[in-house]
């Protein structure tokens, strides 16, 4: 039993398939044959039985009718009073002498032995001349004639027509069988269809990676589109995904190794002549720790967009106190600015952690001035619209073009390069508010003119 659960475990899910339901179907028609042949039986056999009854009865009712006077002609012409062509009725006297003989077929299947006279009335099934029969014994009373009437029904037709129908069964058994098994390998065929091609997919990217577009057609609307489905989607995702990180290694490459060039050409400059010249040794050392500093902060803000931890359902955040942190702590680092916040009513809690908000809104300031040829301005404006807090910051900076908004929270995405770079931006700080938003189910929208300003509309969800 363990040797055949090993040899279907390790078969194919199409094999499986088809061994499965070949099984069930012929079994369960096994059952309903074996239901039908055991019910036929009975009911044959009961029929056998009431053929037997009914003929010893009317024997018996023929002779006593007619009395002592009964000629060997009269009973002749009565021989139909046998129900079956294979009947046999012999007469006994009381010393269980044969007398009579009555046979309704010539002889053809006349027994030569007879039953035993013991039990009388009751249907006995025994083996005569080789044969098993079903034997019945009445005793009969003719004027002053007593003895005995003995029925002998063979029951050859009976077994014959059993046995054919169990031949019967054994072929519609097989031809069960083996099409229950064609029908299950096709079907198995035509169902495993989309599997194999998933297989196939799977293979594929497993062989070559994403170099090629993945896409799976299935139209029918069961569980393997709905898988095939989710499949497609996913490795879609994955794709994306994939692309995103190679395209994010190559940029952060690229980003680390503009610093690192540039220490590594100041730190040779010193080496070969300037640790000689105070003045280019103060300009390399504050040049080097510069850079530095800038590529410790695009490593901790790659450090955060690459571990998107996952949000804790019991964020909260007082969005007042946050933001008057925040513009403390620019003001400290950037005195010419002007940030004020004004805010409109009652402002609950924020679903979202108060580093998160932090953040968020460092980075918008920070943008805001960094990206300003005057004197900075920026309002910030704190709302409540149902189960939403609005969060709008508005700066007086250079503005953004149209055609750029759309590409301002990609990574190390620059609209102008080399002003960016001195500025000290990263490229990094509006990813990390998208991705924050995102986490906590927040949104933003951007509108810009050129030399206008820019204005960003976020919402949060709040906690209660």
């Amino acid at each position: 039993m363990k040797k055949l659960r090993e040899i279907f475990v390790n078969q194919s899910l199409q094999r499986k398939w088809m061994f499965t339901s070949s099984a069930v179907i012929f079994f369960s028609f096994t059952i309903i044959c074996i239901v039908v042949y055991i019910s036929l039986h009975t009911w044959l056999l009961n029929d056998e039985q009431l053929k037997i009854q009914r003929t010893s009865y009317d024997v018996v009712s023929f002779f006593e009718s007619q009395g002592p006077n009964l000629t060997i002609q009269q009973i002749q012409q009565n021989i139909g009073l046998l129900n079956s062509s294979d009947q046999t009725v012999i007469l006994f006297n009381l010393d269980k002498i044969e007398v009579l003989r009555i046979v309704n077929t010539s002889g053809v299947n006349n027994p030569s032995q007879t039953a035993p006279l013991t039990q009388m009335g009751e249907i006995v099934e025994m083996t005569i001349d080789k044969k098993d029969v079903y034997v019945i014994n009445k005793p009969i009373q003719l004027g002053f004639f007593r003895g005995y009437i003995q029925v002998i029904h063979p029951l050859s037709g009976f077994q014959s027509l059993m046995h054919y129908l169990l031949t019967a069964m054994l072929i519609a058994g097989l031809g069960a069988l083996v099409l229950s098994a064609s029908i299950g390998y096709y079907l198995a065929s035509y169902l495993m269809k989309p599997l194999h091609a998933l297989r196939s997919s799977m293979k594929n990217v497993m062989d070559k990676g994403f170099n090629e577009q993945i896409q799976l057609t299935y139209t029918s609307h069961d569980e393997i589109g709905d898988l095939l489905k989710m499949y497609n989607a996913m490795m879609n995702e994955l794709q994306i995904s994939f692309t995103q990180q190679q395209q994010f290694v190559a940029d952060a490459s690229h980003e680390l190794r503009t610093p690192i060039q540039a220490i590594e050409g100041h730190l040779s400059l010193l080496k070969r002549w300037g640790k000689d010249d105070p003045e280019i040794l103060e300009e390399s050392i504050n040049t080097s720790l510069t850079e530095v500093a800038r590529m410790r902060k695009m490593i901790e803000e790659l450090l955060e967009l690459a571990r998107r931890e996952e949000k804790d359902s019991s964020s909260e955040a007082n969005a007042v106190e946050v933001i008057e942190s925040v513009i403390e702590e620019m003001e400290h680092l950037y005195p010419e600015a002007r940030i004020t916040l004004s805010k409109n009513g009652e402002i609950g809690l924020l679903f979202i952690t108060d580093n998160a908000l932090s953040q968020i809104v460092r980075n918008l300031v920070e943008n805001a001035i960094r990206y300003c040829e005057k004197i900075p301005e920026i309002q910030i404006t704190l709302s409540v619209a149902g189960n939403e807090a609005l969060l709008k910051i508005e700066d007086n900076g250079i503005g953004i073009a149209q055609e750029n908004i759309s590409f301002i929270f990609d990574r190390f995405y620059r609209i102008d390069e080399a002003r960016n770079r001195q500025k000290g931006g990263t490229g990094l700080g509006l990813s990390i508010t998208k991705m924050l938003l995102e986490k906590y189910n927040g949104s933003v929208e951007v509108k810009s003119e050129i030399n206008i300003g820019t204005v960003f509309f976020i919402k949060f969800p709040l906690k209660y």
